[in-house]
């Protein structure tokens, strides 16, 4: 656990230095007992007044290790939850992940860098389900995000996987395959606002 409060004190002090421009999404321990887990999300995350959970990275074929925080981010009222979607993150994780979102349908969930080397499948889980979100960073080719898009032009999240990914470049890319209006609006902001209720 200490190692997660080491994260949130970083957290805590880039939101207290620019908070007109930060919102806050808090990762939670995994391997706590689902009451301590529900406990965790109501103080750690309610209590200081974030916006969502994650990103949660589970060990490889261990997807199902988030159904606690779900349930907690459900009791919570409807807080988004970030899953990491590149490796480790497998296949059968994807499935599981829809699976999961299927049980919490008022938890958006969302799935960070485009389900990694499997973004095709992670694109049809998402569009097949209503309540999962795909976030676009580290997309491996151009043609993974112009799909991710048309696919599932509302439920699809600008990210750049800072500091690893770049977001001057990654902004580029989704302005270079969407023309400028709503969708364009909505991928490169408006629909993480609505998530987070800031809109």
């Amino acid at each position: 656990m200490e190692r997660y409060r080491g994260a949130w004190r970083e957290l805590d002090a880039a939101l207290a230095a620019r908070p007109e421009r930060f919102i806050g999404f808090l990762s939670v321990p995994l391997d706590l007992e689902p009451e301590e887990i529900a406990a965790t999300v109501e103080r750690e995350v309610v209590g200081r007044g974030l916006h969502g959970i994650g990103e949660l990275t589970p060990p490889p074929g261990r997807a199902a290790m988030i159904e606690p925080v779900l349930q907690a981010a459900a009791d919570c009222g409807r807080l988004p939850v970030v899953v990491h979607g590149f490796a480790p993150t497998t296949a059968d994780d994807l499935t599981t992940l829809s699976k999961l979102a299927n049980r919490y349908p008022t938890v958006p969930l969302v799935v960070s860098q485009l389900g990694g080397l499997n973004w095709m499948q992670a694109v049809e889980l998402v569009r097949d389900t209503p309540n999962m979100y795909l976030e676009l960073s580290t997309a491996t080719i151009v043609f993974a995000v112009r799909l991710a898009i048309k696919e599932i032009p509302d439920r699809t999240l600008f990210g750049s996987d800072a500091p690893h990914g770049d977001p001057v470049l990654t902004r580029a890319l989704v302005e270079r395959v969407t023309s400028p209006g709503e969708v364009r609006d909505r991928v490169l902001g408006g629909t993480i606002a609505a998530l987070a209720g800031l809109d």
